[in-house]
């Protein structure tokens, strides 16, 4: 989906083509080639892990705020392990529990207020200033 977004942003290499064209259930390590590929025929430069999982952690945050995903949602991968810099970065993740059995038993808050306090942070997460090239 993201090679797709990109080639309707206006980036275009034949490999970025071929990416957006693999079915979701290619093998993972061809997606990463290929991604790979692409960013080198754009001429970019693979981003660190660390900051790319904040870039991921922030459009997390804006499709939250944008109802894409609900905040038991968040729930399905680890980024509560995520290494964060920021204060917006930190409350944001303080949130996020380990697992979705973590929601009902162990957030110590209600649900709802639980959702409301996770929406004022992805926030104030994604009203920050952004952290780099790619946000």
């Amino acid at each position: 989906m993201i090679a797709a977004e990109a080639l309707a942003a206006g980036l275009d290499t034949p490999t970025l083509r071929e990416l957006a064209g693999l079915p979701r259930n290619a093998d993972a390590r061809d997606i990463r080639d290929a991604f790979e590929q692409a960013l080198s025929e754009a001429g970019l430069e693979l981003p660190d892990p660390g900051l790319a999982r904040r870039h991921a952690l922030r459009r997390l945050a804006a499709r939250l705020i944008n109802g894409e995903i609900t905040p038991a949602d968040l729930a399905t991968d680890d980024w509560w392990e995520t290494e964060v810099e920021t204060v917006e970065e930190r409350s944001f993740v303080s949130l996020i529990p380990q697992c979705g059995c973590c929601i009902e038993y162990t957030l110590g808050l209600d649900q709802r207020t639980w959702a409301a306090e996770l929406r004022i942070a992805a926030l104030a997460l994604t009203s920050s200033p952004p952290i780099g090239p790619g946000c």
